[in-house]
Order: C-alpha cells, then structure tokens, then sequence
C-alpha cells in the first residue's frame, strides 16, 4: 500500500506534466477571420419571388366548334367577347381545389358504397345457399341480382370518377395551375 500512493502520484504528475497547454482563440482573432472570409465571398445574387415576376395572363383555347371565332380568324379581325365570357367563373384556387375535392367525395362515397353491396351479396349469397324453401330463394335470387346490378353501375361510376379526376387534373395542368391548389 505504501508503495501504491507513490506510484499513483507519481503517474499524475508525469500526465499533468505532459499535457501541452491548449490556446484558445480570442474574439478579435476570430472577428478577424471572419471579416477576410467576407471579402472573398461573392455577393449574394437577387432572390427572385412571385411577387416579382407578376400576374401571368390564362392561354386563350379556341374551341373547335366555335364558328364565329374560326370565321373572324380567317378574315383576321378579333373576335368580339361574348356575354358568356363575363359570367364564366373566376379560376382561382377555390375553384380549383373545391372541383377536385368534389370529384374526390364522389368517388370516397361510390367505394364505400362498393364494399357494402359487394358485403350484401356475399350475404344473400349465403342466405340463398342455406334455404331449402324455393319461394325464400327465388326471393333471395331477385335481391341478390338486384345487388349485383347496382354494383356494376358503381363500378361504371367509379371509372367515370377516376377519368374525371384525371381529366380535371390536365385541365389545370394546361392552364398552369400550380399543383398544391388541387390538394
């Protein structure tokens, strides 16, 4: 024991006499520093916003089946506007966003409706096989074949949601309606 505290002081004092001082920088050295990496910095370039860019006009579609306007572009004189054009409804991100999520409520509502007349008809379908009396089973037939007609009209339904939605979405994507107003 009494050869251990020399040892132990011993091997505090070679440790504490091998540790270099650490230099720490002062705050004028680092203001220094600091000050020559902004001189070799390059300026910062404009940040450009919508703001900045400004409104841009909605492309004019001429449809197809309009006479008058193909008739006034052959004889290259405008086109007057129509009545119809001042009670067109403003395209701005309500009308956008509330087309899109009505489309979507349709088609929520037509699946959910889908997985209650598909679980109706398994039912009858196991109604029909566990009857043995022919007036319950003709009964159970009709309704269940009922079942099934609404479940291909939903079906059809569904398909025409889908289109409708993607078709919504390349309208607004031919008149540049940013993607978040159809969320």
């Amino acid at each position: 024991m009494r050869l251990l505290i020399p040892a132990a002081i011993l091997t505090l004092l070679t440790l504490a006499g091998s540790v270099v001082p650490v230099r720490a920088q002062s705050l004028a050295e680092v203001a220094k520093k600091e000050e020559e990496r902004r001189k070799t910095v390059k300026p910062a370039s404009k940040v450009l916003t919508n703001k900045d860019l400004g409104d841009v006009p909605a492309p004019a579609v001429i449809p197809a089946a309009d006479t008058k306007s193909a008739d006034a572009a052959k004889t290259d004189k405008p086109a007057e506007p129509s009545a119809d054009a001042s009670k067109a409804p403003v395209k701005d991100q309500a009308y956008w966003s509330g087309r899109m999520k009505d489309l979507r409520t349709q088609l929520e509502r037509d699946e959910i409706t889908v997985e209650a007349i598909q679980t109706q008809i398994n039912s009858l379908s196991a109604d029909f096989v566990n009857r043995d009396d022919p007036a319950q089973r003709a009964v159970i037939e009709r309704n269940r074949q009922r079942a099934l007609g609404e479940l291909d009209r939903l079906k059809k339904a569904i398909e025409g949601s889908k289109k409708a939605i993607a078709d919504l979405e390349e309208e607004a994507r031919r008149a540049s309606v940013p993607p978040g107003w159809l969320r």
